[in-house]
């Protein structure tokens, strides 16, 4: 074959043309600068506390804001409690004397008056104590007309007058002895009425009735017919249930909230919707060393008896309310490094992260003291995913 001298000549240059080629477009490929990212912010852009989203983060985040209230407000506080009698007009009745029940008249849940008969027992023992009494009563009657008769004779010259002396003692003897009897009577209960009937008609009966020391409600009964009770049981147990306490503890934080004669709400859990109003008539002066809390008895007028003893209870006392205060919800605040913030609306995807001092709560709201104005625009829902994309940008709050 012919050779020609041309054909080398045109195939170096075309490759070296390539390779210029191929290295010039890595070149600018290395030279050519990193597009900017649709969500990357520039901090020379961005004032301090401020965080801006795109509308596509702000549209899937689905915030929603409430604008910072001024108005009178009025915080509380509350504390557990329970429903209890008062005790200032509870009765536990008891019997004086053992004796055996004969008779039980009233049960649990019966509405009675002063003097109603709850039960009748038979007491051996006082049958032997007004034994004893008829005894003393007819040695006293005897020791008087003995004593009678002595001194006419000893006005007559009769008897002598150490024989009058004699009698004369044993007539305070009988005195005395009839005392005794009868003080110890009324030690076992027996009234008057029963002691007069027992000296009029020399009948001894030894019945110990057991009745209501007041109006009011038998919220205990511990007897049963034919059992012998002794003196150191608890029989019936009579509550004035007209107005009842409310009994709760307090923690050491909100003790300053709490003063005498203080008007407080109260609720139950068998009434949600109901509240009773009453008053604080007792504040512990010992804290319980175990929880720290403070004991709380409110005096709650109950004239239908709705409230029962045991009942689970809130006490809800309201502090002196100001009348002009900042409040926020509570679901705007959140914890930040340096304290509690909230996330004020700037624009329609810019919020600025701002650190506020908070004062008293109430439901839902929480005063604010410092740190917003009135009329911004906080955010509720989605605050705390905006409080994670402010600690995923090193974003730090304004104070």
């Amino acid at each position: 074959m012919r050779r020609t001298g041309r054909e080398p000549a045109v195939r170096r240059p075309a490759a070296a043309f390539a390779v210029c080629v191929m290295a010039a477009g890595l070149l600018a490929c290395g030279d050519k600068p990193e597009a900017p990212s649709a969500v990357k912010q520039s901090p020379a852009s961005v004032p301090s506390g401020v965080l801006r989203l795109t509308a596509e983060e702000s549209s899937r985040m689905a915030l929603e804001v409430a604008p910072v209230a001024r108005g009178e407000f009025r915080a509380s506080r509350e504390f557990p409690a329970t429903v209890q009698a008062n005790e200032n007009e509870l009765a536990e009745v008891t019997t004086l004397i053992r004796g055996r029940v004969v008779k039980v008249f009233v049960d649990v849940g019966r509405d009675v008056k002063k003097g109603t008969l709850l039960a009748l027992l038979h007491s051996t023992d006082l049958g032997v104590a007004e034994s004893a009494y008829l005894k003393a009563r007819a040695k006293l009657y005897e020791a008087e007309l003995a004593y009678e008769r002595a001194r006419d004779l000893h006005e007559n010259k009769a008897v002598s007058l150490a024989e009058l002396q004699r009698r004369e003692a044993e007539l305070k003897t009988a005195r005395a002895e009839s005392r005794e009897t009868q003080s110890r009577l009324e030690l076992l209960g027996v009234s008057r009425q029963e002691t007069e009937r027992l000296e009029r008609e020399h009948t001894i009966k030894a019945d110990v009735p057991l009745q209501a020391p007041f109006d009011g409600r038998v919220i205990m009964r511990n007897i049963t017919r034919g059992e012998v009770v002794e003196t150191h049981q608890k029989l019936f147990t009579v509550a004035d249930l007209s107005d009842v306490w409310v009994v709760g503890n307090v923690p050491e934080k909100d003790v300053q909230f709490i003063r005498r004669d203080q008007m407080v709400d109260v609720i139950v859990s068998a009434y949600p919707h109901a509240i009773f109003t009453g008053t604080i008539t007792y504040i512990g002066d010992v804290l319980d060393p175990a929880t720290r809390t403070m004991r709380l008895r409110v005096t709650v007028p109950n004239p239908d008896r709705a409230l029962k003893p045991e009942m689970f209870a809130t006490v809800r006392v309201y502090a002196t309310p100001s009348p002009d205060a900042l409040t926020v919800p509570l679901a705007a605040v959140q914890n930040g490094p340096a304290g509690k913030i909230v996330f004020v609306r700037r624009g329609p995807d810019e919020f600025e992260a701002r650190l506020v001092k908070l004062g008293s709560e109430y439901g839902e709201v929480v005063a604010v003291l410092d740190g917003v104005r009135a009329g911004e625009q906080v955010v509720t829902k989605g605050s705390f995913v905006l409080k994670s994309e402010m600690e995923r940008h090193k974003i730090e709050p304004a104070p």
